[in-house]
């Protein structure tokens, strides 16, 4: 068996290879474009271990590896630094640093959604790209109008109003800005309708989707698939702690000698989920009594926002437990010392 601690960047590779055999380290650069890198895993026979940081352009690299039958680890990138006692930071020193962790059993594995899931949630981040990209446009439509004296808000994307839009005089360019403004508008409102069609249809044929957007109102088909998307299997977490922490709701802290000091949210997670919860936290407030009871306190105490992210985070929590709640129903689990069958059989009827 080969274990490669792999220190891997867009054009090349440094790898630190260990032969389990014969105990024998090798250390190499490999480039990617010329095929080199490929050809070296190709040659190597047996089963092969190879651990790297997480990063975000390996999908190439993990497929490549998932042909040829080997086997890929993705690392806790700042756990792993936390590790690396020498100042000296070199790409050997971190290819060695990673085979050391996969040697001594000390490798921050990570898991990794399935490339079906991967491309789902590429999906739904085209789609939050676009719905961001909307207001913007509509903004600057707004100010070409409102330069002219016009002020009509939300009439002004009735068809009435983009046609009183095209009839202001404007200059040649803020015309012709105005103008592409209004394609791009009227290209972004079906593409945005479409991925919500997409996304209600995969969200109705997933029962924790169906369960989430059922026991909490507020939460819709956006919000529920792209949860279930971003947690992946619900027993990886025994407790909401780990959840609220793995989404970055949770508060800095700088405590030590008996003194406490909190500071605003980690931000450490997935950055369209947060914006998501707090979206739906919103409206979730107005459906729900208790949650709007805890908002409207703290946000008299605290101020909107931090009442805003608080309702997001209380969401996030529910939304974990029915999912913690859903999987328990769905898949008993045998408790220790039962028996492997039923003790009680059908008690089959005697004829007459």
């Amino acid at each position: 068996m080969f274990i490669s601690g792999c220190d891997l960047h867009p054009r090349y590779q440094q790898i630190a290879m260990l032969d389990m055999t014969t105990g024998e380290v090798v250390t190499r650069r490999l480039e990617h474009e010329n095929g080199e890198a490929r050809a070296f895993y190709a040659s190597l026979q047996g089963p092969v271990r190879v651990g790297i940081e997480a990063t975000g352009y390996t999908q190439w690299f993990e497929r490549m590896l998932k042909e040829l039958e080997q086997e890929l680890w993705f690392g806790d990138a700042a756990r792993i630094r936390a590790r690396a006692l020498r100042r000296q930071k070199t790409d050997r020193r971190d290819a060695e640093h990673i085979l050391d962790l996969l040697r001594t059993d000390l490798f921050p594995r990570l898991w990794v959604p399935s490339p079906e899931e991967r491309d789902l949630r590429q999906r739904l981040k085209h789609r939050q790209k676009l719905v961001g990209m909307r207001p913007s446009v509509k903004n600057q439509l707004h100010y070409l109008a409102m330069s002219q004296g016009v002020c009509r808000k939300g009439k002004r994307w009735t068809k009435r109003g983009g046609q009183e839009l095209e009839r202001l005089e404007l200059g040649q360019w803020a015309s012709r800005r105005g103008k592409e403004l209004l394609e791009w508008l009227d290209r972004l409102e079906p593409e945005i309708a479409e991925l919500d069609q997409v996304v209600e249809s995969e969200g109705q044929s997933r029962p924790d989707v169906v369960e989430l957007r059922k026991q909490h109102k507020g939460v819709g088909a956006v919000v529920g698939l792209a949860f279930v998307l971003t947690i992946g299997p619900v027993e990886r977490f025994k407790r909401s702690g780990p959840v609220v922490s793995y989404l970055g709701l949770n508060p800095r802290e700088d405590s030590s000698g008996g003194h406490q000091r909190l500071g605003h949210i980690s931000k450490q997670g997935n950055e369209m989920m947060r914006w998501l919860l707090v979206e739906a936290g919103q409206s979730a407030v107005q459906y729900d009594p208790e949650l709007r009871r805890k908002y409207q306190r703290l946000k008299f105490r605290r101020g909107a926002k931090v009442a805003k992210v608080a309702s997001a985070r209380q969401l996030a929590v529910r939304m974990f437990w029915t999912l913690r709640q859903l999987q328990a129903a769905t898949s008993p689990v045998g408790m220790s010392g039962s028996p492997a069958r039923t003790l009680v059989e059908e008690a089959i009827p005697s004829l007459p």
